[in-house]
């Protein structure tokens, strides 16, 4: 049976600016836990607009909306295949919402350890949430054509963290400036995420702590740049921590920190995701189109494959007959088309109104 669409998932941004302030803190909290799904390409289902709405307004606690959305899970086992990327962002966003709304904090690595746990329990099965990783990982990047940052070795993980921790802990942020202190903090929080702790959900993981310090510093943090651009906030600690010295390139913290002074200090820095890729200096040079074209694996979603299906079989689909053939909104089948050609795996070729869709190989 076709979804109806979901309402909440256009106006939500509307929906949550008319509310009362506390409302509005509550939506926020929600959009940011929305937002961080997308690290993973991951868009939460219909039911999660709606109970995230009704926590908003009040009607239920936040123990509440997770008791719902376990139900809801438990409840289909019996009726039909379970959606499992819409599960794990169902799951995932109501449990960071919960993790950022309570008020306290611990610095230290168990705290990463902790939020992992509480994140992913009984949604990776392969991984076991709440433990670092046992085992040496490498992942193609997009952002680095294909190649991958060096993480840190899985039997050093803990001394690593125990260092950086350390080291946080001594700096006097009384003795620098706002601008430096991002600076600062920026490094910091790349270095955690280059270690890895985590085989999965290391990212979200990195985001939900990170939140959580800037808050325990008294930042007033702008939740924003999280909810729009994660797929950025990625790719930016991907480049802050890669060298390749025969390409030329080194470890280059400056789109990072142009996130985290949106995100601080309300400034309005463009992020594009392609003025991150290694090439787009070299290809913006030569004032040419930047094409960029490798043979990396990446992760796509259920949706995002059975779109590219649909885009072969018809090149001129519309995203309003994608989204009656999948079942989902048609906000869901543009941001997924969005997330695509960003990883130029699709292209949209000719006028907006009577141009066609290209999968690329």
């Amino acid at each position: 049976m076709q979804k109806e669409q979901n309402p909440f998932e256009i106006d939500f941004d509307s929906y949550i600016l008319q509310s009362e302030p506390s409302k509005q803190e509550r939506g926020k909290l929600w959009q940011t836990a929305i937002g961080l799904q997308q690290v993973d390409g991951l868009t939460p289902s219909k039911y999660l607009y709606e109970t995230a709405k009704r926590n908003i307004d009040g009607d239920i606690t936040i123990e509440e909306a997770k008791k719902l959305i376990l139900s809801y899970y438990e409840s289909k086992v019996c009726r039909e295949e379970i959606n499992e990327d819409e599960k794990e962002a169902d799951q995932v966003s109501v449990r960071i919402c919960e993790i950022l709304s309570e008020k306290t904090f611990s610095f230290t690595p168990n705290l990463l350890l902790s939020i992992h746990s509480r994140l992913f329990s009984d949604v990776f099965y392969k991984v076991k949430a709440g433990s670092f990783r046992d085992y040496n990982i490498s992942k193609k990047e997009w952002v680095l054509d294909g190649d991958s940052v060096l993480y840190a070795n899985a039997d050093m993980i803990r001394q690593t963290l125990d260092y950086d921790f350390n080291q946080e802990k001594s700096f006097d942020y009384s003795k620098v400036s706002k601008i430096d202190a991002v600076k600062h903090l920026t490094r910091f929080v790349a270095n955690i995420w280059q270690i890895h702790p985590f085989g999965e959900g290391n990212t979200r993981t990195t985001a939900v702590f990170t939140i959580k310090y800037l808050n325990s510093l008294g930042f007033k943090v702008n939740n924003e740049p999280f909810e729009k651009n994660s797929w950025y906030f990625r790719n930016a600690l991907v480049r802050a921590n890669y060298t390749n010295i025969t390409k030329g390139i080194y470890m280059n913290a400056e789109y990072l920190e142009k996130f985290f002074r949106n995100l601080l200090l309300g400034e309005s820095n463009e992020l594009k995701n392609r003025y991150i890729h290694i090439r787009y200096a070299e290809e913006s040079a030569k004032n040419i189109t930047v094409n960029i074209t490798q043979n990396v694996t990446v992760k796509l979603t259920k949706n995002q494959k059975k779109i590219l299906e649909l885009v072969k079989e018809n090149p001129v689909i519309l995203q309003e007959e994608i989204a009656a053939k999948l079942g989902i909104a048609r906000e869901t089948v543009s941001r997924n088309m969005t997330k695509l050609q960003t990883l130029n795996i699709l292209e949209h070729v000719g006028a907006d109104k009577n141009g066609r869709w290209k999968v690329k190989n």
